[in-house]
């Protein structure tokens, strides 16, 4: 039996787009742009360096399949793949999961920075 957490977003059965006996991915409820998807382990755990390695490996594979699904439908130029570890690290879902970003040439006006953005340079 999977472990749910009462009150979890992520433990409630949603729209899959893709699925594994361990993990799924749906679009994220909160997107930063159309075709923005998560991957989840359908156990409940807060942190990413907390799933097992098949967790892991589940994940990864639907990460593949979801790039695949999002690059027909969306036609995206590049993509960020991200994870927030913890309430520091931007976190505001406690239960694993993994961001697929699509992203557009058009939709940043300096999309060379990526993920250097997070941070403010020292």
């Amino acid at each position: 039996m999977t472990e749910r957490a009462k009150g979890c977003e992520l433990c409630v059965e949603g729209s899959d787009i893709a699925q594994t006996e361990l993990a799924f991915a749906r679009f994220d409820s909160d997107p930063l742009c159309a075709g923005h998807v998560i991957v989840c382990p359908r156990r409940h755990v807060a942190d990413f360096f907390d799933l097992t390695e098949a967790e892991m490996a589940e994940i990864l594979a639907l990460l593949r399949r979801c790039k695949e699904i999002v690059e027909e439908c969306y036609l995206p130029d590049g993509y960020n793949v991200g994870v927030n570890c913890g309430v520091a690290a931007g976190q505001n879902r406690m239960h694993a999961h993994v961001h697929l970003i699509p992203r557009t040439f058009w939709d940043s006006p300096d999309p060379p920075t990526g993920i250097r953005c997070v941070l403010p340079r020292s």
